[in-house]
C-alpha cells in the first residue's frame, strides 16, 4: 500500500520514496517485567501485552545504552518451543507509518502459524549496521551487534524460542539482511530480501546508502567510513557473497512498472508518485540481476522473484513475504 500523501510532502525524489508520514507507537499498559538477561547484558526492562499473542518486549541493548522496543507476534500454540523470524521495517525503521504492522497484513497472515514473529522499532537511517563513531543527528547505532549478538538470547530465553531463526527485510532493510546473515554465519538459517540492494559499495546502491542516511541528517562517513572504501566493502554483500553459502535465500524485486496494486487503486495514483517508486524499483532490479549473476558464477543457490511489474511500495512487499515464507517455514523449521 502506497503513502502518497506523506511522499508529495517531502517531493518526489529517490529517497523521499522510501519514507511515509511520522507515527509514534502507542504504549498500551505494562505488563508484568521480566529479568532475563544473556551474558552481553542485553535484558528485557519490560514487557507490553497488547493481547496474548501481541506483545512488545523492551530490551536494553548494552552497545548503544538505551531501550529498544521490540514488537512480536507469539506463536499459536506455545506449547513447545519455536523459531523465530526477524522482520525489519524499511528506512524509518518503523517509527513512522511505513511499518510492517501499519501497511501490511502481517498480524493476520501469521495468525495460526507456530513462530514468533520478532521485529524491532527503531534504526531510522542508520542500514541496521553499527556505525563506526556516533552521529551528531542520529546518534550511537550498533544495530549488527544488537540483532546478532544481543537480542537472540534475549528472545529466545523469554520467548522460549528454539534457537531456529529467519531475518526478512524490504528496501532498506532489504540490503541489511544480507549483510546481517554474512557477518554473523550460522545465526540464520535462512533469508529473505525485498527489493534490496546488495551492492552498496557501488551504485546503485551507494547512493541508496548515501540518500537514505542525508535524508534523516546524518553523515554518511560515520556510518561505514569514507565512501567506497573498506567499511562499504565490507558490507557489501554481493563482494561477500560467498559467506551466504548453504544459507536458503530468496530475493525479490519488482520491475517498475504499474501493476495490480496500481491498478486496484482505480487511477488515483499521483504520476509523479508513480514514477519516483517505479523508478527506485528499476533500480533495485538492476541490483537484483547484478546478485542473481554473482551467484549464478559462485554457484550458491538462490530463488529468485523477479518481473517487470512492481513499484516500490507496500502492496508488493506484502506479496513478497507471502511468497516468501514457505520457502523460510520449511528452513526453520515453522
Amino acid at each position: 500500500m502506497l503513502d502518497l500523501p506523506a511522499i508529495r510532502r517531502r517531493g518526489a525524489t529517490v529517497a523521499v520514496a522510501l519514507l511515509a508520514a511520522t507515527s509514534l507507537l502507542t504504549a498500551p499498559a505494562l505488563a508484568q517485567p521480566a529479568a532475563d538477561a544473556d551474558p552481553a547484558g542485553a535484558y528485557v526492562d519490560h514487557v507490553e501485552e497488547r493481547t496474548a499473542r501481541d506483545w512488545v518486549l523492551h530490551v536494553y541493548s548494552p552497545s548503544m545504552d538505551r531501550v529498544i522496543p521490540v514488537e512480536v507476534i507469539r506463536p499459536a500454540d506455545t506449547s513447545a518451543a519455536r523459531p523465530t523470524f526477524y522482520l525489519l521495517n524499511g528506512a524509518g525503521g518503523g517509527e513512522d507509518a511505513a511499518n510492517w504492522r501499519d501497511q501490511t497484513d502481517v498480524r493476520e497472515f501469521f495468525d495460526g502459524k507456530n513462530v514468533n514473529v520478532v521485529t524491532p522499532v527503531g534504526g531510522a537511517f542508520a542500514y541496521y549496521t553499527d556505525w563506526i563513531r556516533d552521529d551528531p543527528k542520529l546518534g550511537r547505532h550498533r544495530w549488527a551487534t544488537f540483532l546478532t549478538s544481543e537480542l537472540p538470547p534475549v528472545v529466545d530465553a523469554v520467548l522460549g524460542a528454539d534457537g531456529r531463526n529467519a531475518v526478512a527485510g524490504m528496501s532498506m532493510s532489504g540490503s541489511s539482511v544480507l549483510a546481517l546473515a554474512q557477518q554473523s554465519p550460522g545465526l540464520y538459517e535462512a533469508v529473505a530480501s525485498y527489493s534490496g540492494c546488495a551492492q552498496t559499495s557501488s551504485d546503485p546502491g551507494r547512493s541508496y546508502v548515501e540518500a537514505v542516511v542525508t535524508l534523516g541528517g546524518g553523515d554518511v562517513e560515520n556510518m561505514w567510513g569514507p565512501i567506497g572504501g573498506p567499511g562499504w566493502i565490507a558490507n557489501d554483500a554481493a563482494l561477500n557473497a560467498e559467506k551466504l553459502r548453504g544459507t536458503t535465500l530468496y530475493i525479490s524485486s519488482g520491475g517498475g512498472l504499474p501493476g495490480p496494486h496500481e491498478a486496484a487503486l482505480g487511477g488515483q495514483v499521483d504520476p509523479v508518485d508513480l514514477v519516483v517508486l517505479g523508478s527506485i524499483e528499476a533500480a533495485t532490479a538492476q541490483c537484483t540481476e547484478r546478485l542473481r549473476r554473482t551467484f549464478d558464477e559462485l554457484g550458491i543457490e538462490a530463488t529468485f522473484s523477479t518481473g517487470a511489474q512492481g513499484t516500490h511500495s507496500w502492496g508488493y512487499w506484502q506479496d513478497a513475504l507471502h511468497e516468501s515464507w514457505p520457502i523460510l517455514a520449511e528452513a526453520i523449521g515453522a
